[in-house]
């Protein structure tokens, strides 16, 4: 007999009943199980600060199931050292292995999360690096030997830029703590061990390096006003902190010490340019030089070759400099994308393969694919422009091919960041009926390939710009607050940035100077033109009198190229007619030439003087008399 609709669901009832007390029991008896964590406990300075930092929970290490891909290290490779970096690749940071002459560039991790700041141990058998696979950023360590990777630490709170200890023992990093950036040391082999705090400092401290010695740190501090670099003394407790550099013009970033510690490079910038200095440790500071263009200085496991990063308007470089004679040895290599870290060392994988994900070779999909939903008018191939949904500016047109960028741009920076820049345009597509900004020739505006996005966000504070000078042109770095301040958003800025309105100040430097150099805000901050670059849209330089015009310095509008130029973008949507711009030509009026005389010739004679004629003064009856005017009538009382 079939059973009733009732008897049904009363067995169907009955099987979840018991699905669900089946899972109960499993969840106690893994709570049961499961390794304890280890207590919250209160931080102490052990010898190193006499301030109460934060409380940190710190847990057990958790071990990842190990990759089954495997990558070959040649021996060459092994005594040479790997080139590890962190790029921008698609939405996110991932890793790279990379050697000029043994490795290609290679991805290493390619995951739906960001890693960065990848640091690689002295003995090389693990790599300490910063993640956000569980949504905030945390230090993770890799073991190159086995794959597996364990976790450092856990707190919403950003942790990054680590360094190792001369024996692998230690790490020092920095910390986002109390909106501000602070130095903290962790043991990486002993976990019940809380973190030690290194600086307490209302200034920003960041960007650790230890010295091989192992008794000094140097980092990056704001304690005198600007970036510059100090050195922690481990030995000392009253006077630890030194400034090395104490440069007021100039914000130093990245230091790092030779293998041997007798070098220390660093990065400088100075009025938007970056070079990479080196110093050579117990002589005077300012000895110092520059050797070239970069950032990210990271050196060779030898010591005698200096790595850089060098950034360009539009484009990402490594180079490498000889240290004895400051050669260049490694012209600059094209890179996919920004870079958030750099690092240098020899691997030990005792003969065996490095182990990589299972993703590693499946390709990056592509953020957007343009389509053309207007076809070119043949013959002559002009495009055309298409409208934009949901976008509030005066003309909201952009040129067909650009379109797909602007929307994968947009929702990027509002994935990213948490709030929707591009909604509001101050421009998009300009028709040739608008007339064009004063002293801009050629504006990007007008291709249907440029946007400017409204600049009021900076004067609300919820955005920034940072000063970059490339071969005597300004570029600006736009970075957008994020909206949600809890560390799942956005990386703590590092850069000062550049105050336009302060040239309203009443301060006539910072007049003359187009504004001047503002502290480092709190929070985190997304990086827009690292966005804008993923996605194909281009910077644009600042007008040579960006000081005295506003409007000149241009650090809003981004622009789609695809490696066009200004004039042959313009053609794309109008004929050579549209574009020819009428010239004024005065008329010529020829001048009558009046022909010379050709003199007479005479006999000479002798001039016989005519006597003047008199004039009427001369003559005695011509006598001037003066003309009566009768005065006017006296009126009656």
């Amino acid at each position: 007999m079939k059973p009733s609709p009732l008897q049904k669901i009363v067995r169907l009832f009955a099987a979840a009943l018991v699905l669900l007390l089946l899972s109960a029991i499993g969840y106690a008896a893994y709570l049961l199980t499961r390794p304890q964590a280890a207590n919250t406990a209160q931080t102490q300075a052990i010898e190193l600060v006499s301030t109460q930092p934060e409380s940190v929970s710190i847990p057990l290490p958790t071990e990842t199931p190990a990759p089954i891909m495997t990558l070959p290290i040649p021996d060459e490779l092994q005594e040479q050292g790997v080139i590890l970096l962190s790029l921008s690749d698609g939405s996110n940071q991932h890793l790279f292995a990379f050697h000029p002459q043994l490795f290609p560039l290679t991805r290493i991790t390619n995951n739906n999360w960001d890693d960065i700041h990848p640091a690689i141990s002295s003995d090389g058998t693990r790599i300490a690096y910063t993640s956000r696979r569980n949504g905030y950023w945390n230090l993770y360590l890799l073991d190159v030997i086995s794959g597996t990777q364990v976790q450092l630490t856990d707190s919403p709170a950003y942790k990054g830029a680590a360094s190792w200890s001369p024996d692998n023992q230690w790490l020092v990093y920095e910390s986002y703590f109390n909106d501000n950036l602070e130095l903290w040391i962790s043991n990486v082999n002993d976990f019940d061990q809380p973190p030690i705090p290194l600086t307490d400092d209302p200034a920003a401290d960041f960007s650790p390096a230890w010295s091989p010695a192992g008794r000094e740190i140097v980092f990056i501090s704001t304690r005198s006003g600007n970036p510059d670099i100090w050195k922690a003394d481990l030995n000392s407790s009253d006077q630890r902190f030194t400034n090395l550099t104490n440069t007021p013009d100039a914000q130093e970033s990245h230091p790092v010490w030779s293998p041997d510690g007798r070098w220390l490079a660093w990065s400088s910038d100075k009025n938007g340019v970056r070079q990479i200095w080196l110093w050579e440790v117990g002589t005077d500071i300012k000895t110092a030089r520059p050797i070239g263009r970069g950032d990210w200085p990271a050196w060779s496991p030898q010591g005698n070759i200096l790595l850089a990063g060098i950034q360009d308007p539009n484009q990402n470089l490594l180079t490498a400099y000889q240290i004895n004679d400051q050669r260049v040895i490694l012209p600059p290599v094209p890179l996919p994308g920004q870079m958030y870290g750099l690092d240098w060392q020899r691997l030990d994988a005792n003969g065996q393969n490095l182990l990589l994900p299972e993703s590693l070779n499946q390709p990056h999909p592509l953020p957007y694919q343009p389509i053309l939903t207007l076809f070119p008018v043949a013959p002559l191939g002009r495009y055309g422009v298409v409208p934009l949904d949901d976008v509030n500016a005066p003309y909201p047109f952009l040129h067909d091919a650009a379109d797909e960028g602007f929307v994968s741009l947009r929702h990027l920076i509002a994935e990213t960041s948490g709030w929707d820049l591009l909604l509001n345009l101050e421009n998009a597509y300009l028709p040739l009926t608008e007339p064009p900004t004063p002293s801009i020739s050629e504006d990007w505006l007008y291709t249907g390939r440029a946007i400017a996005f409204t600049p009021l966000p900076l004067q609300a504070g919820w955005m920034v710009i940072a000063r970059e000078e490339f071969d005597g042109q300004t570029f600006w770095r736009v970075y957008l607050k994020a909206r949600y301040q809890d560390g799942s958003q956005g990386l703590p800025l590092s850069q000062s940035p550049w105050d336009l309105n302060a040239r309203y100040s009443g301060d006539p430097q910072a007049y003359e100077q187009g504004g001047r150099l503002s502290p480092i805000p709190p929070g985190y901050w997304i990086d827009l033109t690292d966005l804008a670059q993923r996605n194909g849209w281009q910077r644009l330089p600042a007008l040579s009198h960006w000081r005295s015009f506003y409007a000149a310095a241009r650090f809003n509008q981004l622009a789609y190229t695809n490696n066009l130029s200004w004039q042959s973008a313009m053609a794309e949507l109008y004929p050579p007619e549209a574009l020819a711009t009428p010239t004024f030509i005065p008329t010529y009026t020829a001048t009558p030439i009046i022909p010379t005389p050709t003199p007479t010739l005479r006999l000479a004679r002798t001039h016989t003087p005519t006597p003047p004629t008199p004039s009427p003064n001369d003559i005695p009856s011509a006598t001037l008399r003066p003309t009566w005017t009768p005065p006017p009538p006296t009126p009656r009382p």
